[in-house]
């Protein structure tokens, strides 16, 4: 590590300016790549190529301003909407599993229809947790409670959350609530014996899933060969042509725009599959500069938990960092065939209103809990 940036590091804003840093190069980086990855669906679907893109920036728009007010809020506001985080998702969450309210849109059942508009409730439904969480551990850290009651304080409430989004049938949303409950036991300090009782069990309901859905056990197998004859053109159409997207990418790319994947090969190329056209395009070097802004995101949310002096603030982010590291690199690992598709966005950078707005208004919070370290403010003030 070089003399200036450990100098940087020192500073107490550093883990606010890359935070700050991060978010916006990703959301730029990703509004570019939703505009190439998206404008041959989008003219052969809307009839121009600026619809979803258009739409991108309309979400990006509303969720910058809401990130910042979010940022700015007091922690007291923050634990009243927290006391009520489980009750407003179990509801939401029953309102999209009934019939003919909630909408279905490539087989998983996970959607609300506004008319105008489609939105994912376990997006939001993600934070609202997450707070819940944060503010029940904080309230048992407070009563100076024995860690071993951490489990039955906020593993029955996922479980119910999780319970009502595989009734939708999205496991990979399902996989991401898991990872939150994980990470949030884990900061919570509870034993080595519990926690892999719980990850075991964990793996065990997934592998039951998988097992008990021929399409997503054909999805599996299909991860150790997509290119196999009997899969290429089913299941492992997808997994192959990413595949091929990201070997032809070579270190800098074919050029902007110039991906051949996106032309029908990959059905989802702005939005599960906009690694893919990322390597593509832009190459190692494109994937490589992607990584290291994730790193650098993920990096400095989890240096704000570990320095929040109020214990909500650290476990809220330190759910938010685990919800964002296991969503980016399931992400990934599907579109390089490293797991099966889970048809999880990749934050910031895939086309997706809710994911948008849900991952704006987390950071908000994020950049509040640095904003409430009186030397990060201090050093702020002095620039």
């Amino acid at each position: 590590m070089s003399q200036t940036t450990h100098k940087f590091l020192a500073k107490p804003s550093s883990s606010y300016k890359i935070l700050m840093f991060s978010t916006l190069a990703l959301s730029i980086l990703g509004a570019v790549m939703v505009f190439s990855a998206s404008s041959i669906y989008s003219l052969e679907n809307k009839g121009n190529s600026f619809s979803i893109i258009g739409r991108q920036f309309f979400f990006l728009i509303i969720s910058i301003p809401l990130g910042y007010v979010a940022s700015r809020q007091k922690l007291e506001r923050w634990k009243t909407l927290a006391r009520f985080g489980f009750v407003l998702s179990a509801i939401v969450l029953i309102i999209v599993a009934i019939p003919g309210v909630g909408k279905s849109v490539n087989g998983n059942q996970n959607w609300i229809s506004l008319g105008f508009i489609d939105i994912q409730p376990s997006e939001i439904v993600k934070v609202l947790m997450i707070l819940w969480a944060a503010h029940m551990l904080a309230i048992r850290e407070h009563a100076g409670r024995h860690r071993t009651n951490v489990l039955a304080l906020i593993t029955p409430g996922f479980v119910l959350i999780m319970g009502l989004i595989m009734f939708g049938r999205d496991l990979g949303t399902t996989a991401v609530f898991a990872a939150i409950l994980a990470g949030l036991l884990w900061v919570a300090g509870v034993s080595g014996k519990i926690f892999t009782g719980v990850t075991a069990a964990a793996f065990s309901l997934v592998a039951i899933a998988i097992a008990t859905a021929p399409y997503r056990a054909q999805r599996f197998l299909v991860v150790f060969n997509p290119f196999a004859p009997e899969d290429y053109k089913n299941a492992g159409w997808q997994p192959a042509h990413s595949l091929l997207g990201l070997a032809s990418g070579g270190f800098f790319g074919v050029g902007l725009g110039a991906s051949r994947q996106k032309w029908g090969n990959l059905a989802e190329a702005h939005t599960d599959f906009i690694f893919s056209v990322i390597g593509e395009e832009l190459g190692l070097f494109g994937t490589l500069i992607i990584l290291l802004l994730f790193s650098a995101l993920i990096f400095s949310i989890f240096r704000i938990a570990l320095h929040a002096k109020d214990p909500m603030s650290r476990y809220a982010c330190a759910g938010i960092g685990t919800w964002i590291a296991f969503q980016t690199i399931m992400n990934i690992g599907s579109a390089t065939s490293l797991i099966p598709v889970v048809g999880v966005t990749l934050p910031l950078i895939s086309y997706g209103g809710s994911s948008l707005v849900a991952t704006y208004f987390a950071l908000g919070f994020v950049l509040g809990a640095a904003r409430r370290d009186p030397a990060a403010m201090a050093d702020l003030r002095k620039e």
